[in-house]
């Protein structure tokens, strides 16, 4: 069984690191200046800017 690679509002972080605000078409359209922040293995994640977002982890520091 893998690890999520999405995550909403409330969820617990996996592990820590960077993670990054996603859309539903972010590969193809993008998200103008999205949100990063940094979570320790456990934190919560905040709310996105969008109820159509999520957050993505983008590095394994």
């Amino acid at each position: 069984m893998g690890e999520w690679t999405k995550f909403k509002h409330g969820d617990k972080a996996p592990n820590d690191g960077v993670y990054m605000e996603v859309g539903e078409d972010a590969v193809h359209m993008g998200i103008e200046d999205p949100q990063k922040i940094k979570l320790r293995k456990g934190e919560r994640f905040p709310e996105t800017t969008n109820d159509d977002r999520k957050w993505k982890r983008i590095n394994k520091s």
